[in-house]
This record gives C-alpha cells, sequence and structure tokens, in this order.
C-alpha cells in the first residue's frame, strides 16, 4: 500500500507549474548525448563474446550500473539488468533536472514504461515465467518504482497483479483481462496511454507543446504501420485490423489507414510511396518480402533520423530532450539485441539485421 501511495504522490507531483529550463536542458542533454556508444563500437562488439561486451560496456556510462550488479548476475543477465537499470537511471535524471512544462511532458512521455513493465508482467504469467525471467524484461523509468513492479512480477497469478495495480490510471483497463484477452488488454493500455498523452498536449498553442504532439503522432504512424504490415503479412481480416489501430497519426490519418485496409498485401506495398518513410522501407520490402524485419528496423531508423534533424532545427525546446530518449533508448535495444545474439548463437548477419545504427 505504501508503495501504491508513492506511486499516486508521484502522479501528483507531476503537474505543469513554474518555469520551464529549456536552454540549460538543451545543454545537458547535448552532453550526455555525446556520451552515446560511437556508430563504431557496433562492429567492434559483434567480433567479442558475452565476457568481452561486458568489458567493454563497462568502459561506458554503464559501469555503475554493471559494478552494482555484478555480484548477482552474470553473462547476458548481467548485462540484460544493466542496461535496464542505466536506462530508468538515465530517464529519471532527465525528470530531476528538468522543471515546469519539459518536466510535464517528460513525466506523461514516460509513462510508456508503465504500460511497458504491466504487459511484461502479465505475459509473464501467461507463460508461467519465473519472478527472475520477468524481472530481466523490466525497465522501472515510469513511475512504478522497480521495487514495485519486482513485487508485483512475483505475485502468484495475475489477478493478484492487477489487485495490486487498484488506483492506478491502469486499473479500470486491467479487471477486464482474463487471461483469454491480452492481446485486446495490451492494445486499449497503448490507446490509453496515447490518449492520455494528447490530453496532456490539449489545446496549448505552445511551440513546445506542438512539437511535442509532433513527436507523439510520428511515433503512433510508426506504430500504425507496424502493425499493418504484421497483420496484412499475416493475412487478418480488415475488421480485425481496425481495432489494433491507434488514433492521431501525423501523415496516416483515420481516412488514410480506412483506405489501406481493404488492399492486398502488395498493393499496400504500392500506396505507401507517397508517405515520408517510403524511401526508408523500399528497398527492405523490395528485397526480402518474406520477412518484416528488414522493414521495421527501417521504420526505425526513420524515426531516429527525423527526430535528429528536427533537434538541429529546433535547439532550445522540447525537440532535442525526445530525440536523446529516442537515441538512448535504442542504444540500449541494440547493445541487447547484439547480447542476446551472442548469446543464442545466432549469426552475425541475422544479428546485424535487427541493429539500428
Amino acid at each position: 500500500m505504501r508503495l501504491l501511495q508513492k506511486f499516486r504522490n508521484i502522479g501528483k507531483s507531476s503537474q505543469y507549474k513554474g518555469s520551464s529550463n529549456y536552454a540549460y536542458l538543451a545543454t545537458r542533454v547535448r552532453a550526455m548525448k555525446s556520451k552515446l556508444v560511437p556508430k563504431e563500437t557496433y562492429p567492434r562488439l559483434m567480433n567479442m563474446g558475452i565476457s568481452e561486451i561486458t568489458r567493454l560496456i563497462e568502459e561506458t556510462e554503464y559501469k555503475q550500473d554493471i559494478d552494482k550488479l555484478a555480484r548477482t548476475y552474470s553473462g547476458v543477465d548481467l548485462i540484460e539488468h544493466g542496461l535496464n537499470r542505466n536506462l530508468a537511471e538515465t530517464f529519471t535524471k532527465l525528470i530531476k533536472i528538468s522543471e515546469g512544462e519539459p518536466n510535464y511532458l517528460i513525466i506523461e512521455y514516460l509513462k510508456n514504461y508503465d504500460i511497458w513493465n504491466i504487459k511484461t508482467i502479465l505475459r509473464g504469467k501467461y507463460y508461467n515465467a519465473s519472478q527472475n525471467e520477468i524481472k530481466e524484461d523490466l525497465v522501472s523509468a515510469g513511475q512504478l518504482s522497480y521495487t514495485f513492479l519486482s513485487e508485483l512480477a512475483g505475485k502468484e497469478s495475475y489477478s493478484e497483479v492487477i489487485s495490486a495495480l487498484e488506483g492506478t490510471e491502469y486499473y479500470p483497463i486491467l479487471i477486464g483481462y482474463d487471461e483469454t484477452n491480452l492481446s485486446d488488454i495490451e492494445n486499449n493500455l497503448d490507446k490509453m496511454y496515447y490518449n492520455g498523452l494528447f490530453n496532456v498536449i490539449g489545446e496549448s498553442k505552445s511551440k513546445d507543446r506542438k512539437l511535442f504532439a509532433k513527436f507523439i503522432r510520428t511515433e503512433i504512424d510508426i506504430k500504425n504501420i507496424n502493425t499493418l504490415f504484421r497483420l496484412k503479412k499475416a493475412g487478418v481480416k480488415q475488421d480485425e485490423i481496425v481495432d489494433l489501430i491507434i488514433d492521431g497519426g501525423l501523415e496516416l490519418s483515420t481516412n488514410s489507414i480506412q483506405g489501406l485496409l481493404p488492399l492486398s498485401y502488395d498493393d499496400f506495398i504500392q500506396a505507401l510511396n507517397k508517405y515520408s518513410f517510403w524511401d526508408s522501407i523500399s528497398d527492405a520490402v523490395g528485397s526480402d518480402t518474406d520477412s518484416l524485419i528488414n522493414v521495421e528496423t527501417q521504420l526505425k531508423k526513420h524515426s531516429l533520423k527525423s527526430a535528429s534533424s528536427f533537434s538541429h532545427v529546433y535547439p532550445l525546446s522540447i525537440v532535442p530532450i525526445m530525440d536523446y530518449i529516442i537515441s538512448k533508448r535504442n542504444e540500449v535495444n541494440n547493445l541487447r539485441i547484439i547480447a542476446r545474439g551472442k548469446a543464442a548463437n545466432l549469426s552475425d548477419e541475422i544479428i546485424m539485421n535487427q541493429l539500428v545504427i
């Protein structure tokens, strides 16, 4: 109960008030971004084993996290937990050094990690995963603390997990879960999250709210196009796809998506050539239509490139902060993919195809 009260208090403290410190934040974020793993480091990592990867990571910003967890974990588990801990600590730092509007927007955006963690725990319970297996994928970068999430992971059943979340904004959706509708619950949590972000943005005419909205709407586009690719490739019926689409995209409006739904897979691909992300994915869909990994990777690259370009245009705004959040998250994903791939003895080609560099 005390942990849940802490969650409620954080929510109350996130209300937008006070002056904004974009200039200071932009300077701090530029310094933090300069410490990201350089692109030329990834080929070196590909030639290393797990122990060598761990040592190299210890030479970067992850040293403190690896050292702190080295007594508890080893091998790929140490890398996993170290990466997750660092990501959570980094984003918590962003919240602490921000004030006013950026603080408010960052807190609301990072609620996506609460959603991620709840999904991870429910999936873990569904597949009878152990508490430790579930904890490997937890990232306490949102409002739910790692201690609270660990306790949720240790619950005996999904119903106990949901009961422990009573009083949170997620509970009204979670009480509809009955172990037969996990994908529906996950989709409803995503929709709730984005609806919440749009409520936060509101009708404000401030430049930073508008820029923040553009980031969110672009993110929705990427999610929706990934959903359309996967489901159309799988031959899912049109009416079933509609329920999984998130409203509010920048380029892919509701009407645009409605026009794509009846198309065959090949016609669907051809219809995408008018969108900004087409140049990024055209080679991927042309060279390997049997796998969507390359398409999803190219869409992530498009998102990163757009955020970076946008950041240079608006250097003293919310944009560099969002750019850093996306870049940091991508770095952790890349390092995780390499570590997991090496541990599973995957070929370098398979691993490289999933990296976003």
